[in-house]
Parts: C-alpha cells; structure tokens; sequence
C-alpha cells in the first residue's frame, strides 16, 4: 500500500505535468463546457417549453455530468498516446506498482476537473442557475460529480489501453459525445418514445444528471421514470460502484501485462 501510494504519487505528478506542457488541449476542454451552456442555453432554450432561465438551471448540472462522462475520452486518449509511443512498455520494465501510473492518470484528471469545474459554475450563476437545496447537498452533488469522473477515466484508461492507437481513440472518443444525447443531459426524456425513454434512463449519465439536479435543487425527480432515475442518488451510486469494479481491474490487468 505504501509502494502504492509513493509510485501513485509521483505518477500524479507526471500527468500533472504533461497537462500543463499542454495547455491548450487544457483550455479546450475546460472553455468547452461554458460555450456548451452559452449556446444551448440561449438557442435550446426558446425552443423548449421552458422559460429561458428556467432551462438554464435545467441544463447546468446536465452539462455538469456531460463533461465527467468525457472523462472516458480524456482518459482513452492519454492511455492510448502513452501505449503507442511506447511509455507504457517502458513503465513495465520499472520497479513501480502495477495500479501506481493508471491510478495517477484518474486522479491528476480528477484534480484537473475539481478545478474546471469553478469557472463553470461561476457562469452557471452568471446565466440565473443557483444552489436551492442548500450547502451540505451541494456539497455532496460534487461530491458525487467527482466520483462520476473518476469512474468515467477508468473505462477510458481501459479503452485506451486496449486500442494502443492515438488515432483509433480519437475515432471512438467521438462515440463519448453521443452518450449525453441519449440521457436527461440536455433535455427532459418523459416525452421520447416508450423504449428509448427506457433506454436514457438506464443511461448512467441520466441517473447522475437527476441526482444532481434533486441535490442542488434544480428539478424535481420525475414521476413513473426508472428505478436509477426514480431513485438518483442510489442509482448515481449504484452506476460509479459498477464502472469502478468492471474497469479498475481490467485497466490495472492489461497495463501491468498488456493483455485481458
């Protein structure tokens, strides 16, 4: 544990410092959220029957969630660039702990969307977004927002590692985008068809966005959805156990072996 905690650390800073070497793809991902909700909030806005505001707070934390889901990107692409330029074979050789590089990739994201996250919701609150539900549970909405991401990275480290290619994950990290049109990100899901409201509500996206926005008090949970959207905070949870236990030990497996 010891060995752990050491080789994770000095992993963290690694990817620490590669993200600031590059600080424009950093840029981009963190403006990308705010132009997101500038747009969508103003242009979607008036085409829903919802007021314009009253949207905006409705997409904030929808938007919120949409970004920790691209932590599957951020993290396939790391993994892959550092897979195909022979980084990780060359980790292999060293005396360091199999989960230390994978463990310090998910929490230099991690830390990096803790901070992201300030100048979202400074605009959030600009646009006529607000915290009704009070401290403790805002607090705990970003508390489990964070989780959301640190999940979201292990399935992209996994991925990353089982495509070795930087181009093959820039292909399929397109199909990350596709994931909150398919949930409660963006737009209410009570009026899509039968099945397809079954399948965005089974969406993990859908049951974080809806525990958040109980949370922070955004919206109500919506009456007659399914158990992970009828009962968010749970199913939020339920999701992040899920993902963290199907791909922490198939990323640590295949970079410790490059295999399974």
């Amino acid at each position: 544990m010891n060995t752990l905690a050491h080789d994770g650390t000095a992993m963290l800073g690694r990817q620490l410092l590669r993200m600031r070497n590059n600080p424009g793809l950093l840029i981009l991902t963190q403006s990308m959220p705010v132009s997101m909700l500038l747009f969508f909030g103003y242009v979607f806005g008036s085409a829903l029957a919802m007021p314009g505001a009253e949207y905006r707070a409705f997409l904030v934390p929808g938007l919120l969630v949409a970004t920790a889901a691209g932590g599957i990107m951020t993290g396939m692409f790391q993994a892959a660039q550092d897979t195909h330029r022979g980084v990780t074979d060359r980790f292999r050789t060293l005396p360091v702990s199999r989960a230390a590089v994978p463990l310090g990739q998910a929490v230099a994201d991690l830390v990096v969307t803790a901070a992201g996250t300030v100048p979202f919701l400074a605009v959030g609150l600009a646009v006529g977004w607000r915290v009704e539900g009070g401290a403790l549970r805002a607090a705990g909405a970003l508390g489990l927002l964070l989780l959301f991401r640190f999940a979201a990275s292990w399935a992209g480290i996994w991925l990353g590692l089982l495509t070795r290619s930087e181009e093959a994950a820039g292909q399929l990290g397109g199909a990350v985008f596709l994931l909150p049109l398919l949930s409660n990100a963006y737009i209410p899901v009570e009026g899509l068809p039968g099945w397809l409201r079954t399948l965005a509500e089974w969406n993990p996206i859908s049951a974080v966005t809806t525990a958040l926005r109980d949370l922070f008090g955004n919206a109500p949970v919506p009456d007659g959805a399914a158990w992970p959207v009828a009962h968010p905070v749970a199913g939020a949870l339920g999701w992040c156990a899920v993902l963290l236990a199907v791909f922490v030990p198939l990323a640590v497996h295949r970079h410790a072996h490059g295999k399974g």
